[in-house]
Parts: C-alpha cells; structure tokens; sequence
C-alpha cells in the first residue's frame, strides 16, 4: 500500500484512533470502582466535617476504609423530604449524595415538583443537609449541620469545581470562612434563610452578629460569595418546611 496516500492515512488514523478510545475506555471502566469510592468517602467527609466530628485534613489522613466506618459508627437515620417537610422515603445508611446527585434535585427545587432532598441525622442528634448552586466559574456545594432539633448551625463545609485560588476558592480552602458560620441560626421563617453579605455582617461589641443569620462574604470573590448564598437560600427555602416541622413538635412536647 502506499504509505504517501490519502487513503493509508485515512486507514492508519482511523485504527489509531479507535486503539486510543478503547484503552481510554478500559482504563476508565477498570478505575470506575475506585473513583466512585473516592467519591463517596469525600463526600462523607465533608458531611463530618460540618458535623465537628474531625477536619477534613483529618479524615483524609484516615483512608477511605476508616473514614466509612466511621461513618457507619456515627450516621443514625437517612430518608429524604419533599419541600412540604414530608417524609418520602428512608435510605440506605451507606447511600450518599454526590454533587451529580444534588445537581439534579437542585433542577427540580427550582422547577418547584418532585425534589426528593436528603436529610442525615448522627447519633448525637446533629443534623446534616446538602447545598447546591452555581459559584463564578462552574458549581459549588457543600453541607450543613445543625443542633439536634434546632435552626443553630453547628458547622459548614463548602466545595467547588473550579473557582479561582486565592478568592471564590476560600469557601473551601478557608477554615476562618467556614468557621464563620459556626453558631449562627438559620431563619427559617425568611426567604433568606442565610446571608453571605458583602462587606461584613454587624457586630456587637464582643465580634458577634447582631443579626444570627448573616456572615461576612470573601472579599474579592463576590461573584462566588452571591452564588453560595443562593444556593444556601435555595437548599434551606427547601428545607424551611422540614425544619419549621421539627420546631413546631419540639415546641408541643416542652
């Protein structure tokens, strides 16, 4: 055959790209297992993490086996809620929402039918719920954690895709940013739930809020601090009904 001609490189870059995809695919496939126990364990350590159980740094010097048994020691219950509060069904006490997964149920929050958005309660009465949303340069999510039967916030955890180091990246990278929320009360009765606010929230004459559900938005990122907070009003707007539940039995049985 000769070599020079446009049909040989037809030929040979055919056959190369084809042996290229199927390698890529095999090595894909072969490493999916892995991948998605990465995954999980991440997921579960950022749900830890904004439970106060350890630090993420911590968790991560586990290993993925210890960290899911961890897991496993700590988790009580998981079910989801619709946005009317209402319990729609349990889950599997190892099951647990990647960022895909929230991405979809972020879909239909907004579409305002059929969101199915999980709740996870420890042993220690600390409730865990999701946040999803879209920072400056593609998703951020993260997960917060509360009092047992209550709207104060026991710690956050926030993550992202690809915002900018230095700046929007701090939501994740920052311990001082997530300590902010630390404390502070979810207002449930609002349509802002939780501010991120530019500038700085008010503060008393001991540093704390005068307003619980406020904290101070990442100077230089104001594009990622809007879009947290969207995304933290939108998650715990769908949560509102949940919450005002629990506070409404709480109330009845003092």
């Amino acid at each position: 055959m000769n070599t020079n001609s446009n049909t040989y490189t037809i030929i040979y870059t055919t056959i190369i790209v084809t042996l290229v995809a199927a390698v890529l695919a095999f090595v894909s496939q072969s490493l999916k297992s892995r991948q998605e126990a990465n995954e999980k364990a991440d997921t579960i350590s950022q749900m830890m993490t904004a439970a106060q159980f350890a630090t993420k740094a911590d968790l991560q010097k586990m290993g993925n086996t210890a960290v899911l048994a961890k897991y496993a020691e700590e988790i009580a219950q998981a079910f989801t809620v619709g946005t009317d509060g209402k319990k729609i069904s349990d889950l599997d006490l190892s099951k647990v929402f990647s960022p895909k997964d929230l991405k979809k149920q972020n879909y239909n929050i907004k579409g305002g039918s059929n969101a199915e958005i999980p709740v996870f309660i420890f042993k220690n009465g600390v409730t865990v719920v999701p946040v999803y949303g879209a920072g400056l340069w593609g998703p951020v999510w993260g997960y917060i954690a509360f009092e047992p039967a209550s709207n104060t916030i026991k710690g956050a955890y926030f993550d992202h895709e690809s915002e900018t180091a230095g700046l929007g990246a701090k939501i994740k990278d920052d311990p001082e940013f997530q300590a902010e929320f630390n404390g502070e009360q979810a207002d449930f009765n609002s349509a802002n739930v939780f501010d991120i606010v530019k500038g700085g929230a008010p503060k008393n004459a001991d540093g704390s809020s005068v307003i619980d559900n406020k904290i101070d938005a990442i100077t230089g990122a104001t594009m990622t601090s809007n879009g947290l907070d969207a995304a933290i009003d939108t998650w715990l707007g769908a949560y509102s009904a949940y919450f005002k539940g629990i506070a409404a039995n709480k109330t009845e049985e003092e």
